[in-house]
């Protein structure tokens, strides 16, 4: 959830007016370019344009406005570079459907893979 400018973390910025969905895309793609290698731009990138086209027609606007925001969050995180090695909230967590656990653990996965990948190539 978005943190007012008083608040006690101190590390996360303060929420920004919401942009609309294809502006918000865009600068998505652009971010994972301009701040992510490209192995982690390519998975980041299938993620994004798969999520945005999963929500293409919710109706919900309390659905509409916490996916808007969630990935505006994102998008400052991987511009400020506060998302290394930052963990998942445990009510975050708790919040998600069976559905989006399946597709935290396949992105767990995929990213583990990479690594290993890495590391392989590395020794």
């Amino acid at each position: 959830m978005p943190t007012a400018v008083g608040s006690t973390n101190g590390l996360k910025p303060a929420p920004m007016a919401l942009l609309p969905p294809i502006p918000l895309y865009r600068r998505l793609l652009r971010t994972h370019r301009n701040f992510l290698p490209k192995e982690m731009r390519l998975l980041g990138d299938e993620y994004v344009k798969s999520e945005f086209r999963a929500h293409r027609n919710v109706e919900n606007p309390v659905h509409i406005i916490g996916f808007l925001t969630e990935w505006q969050m994102y998008a400052q995180k991987i511009e400020g570079d506060s998302w290394l090695g930052e963990k998942l909230e445990s009510g975050k967590i708790d919040k998600m459907s069976d559905q989006q656990l399946g597709q935290l653990y396949e992105l767990m996965q995929a990213i583990q893979k990479n690594e290993r990948g890495h590391d392989d190539g590395d020794a």
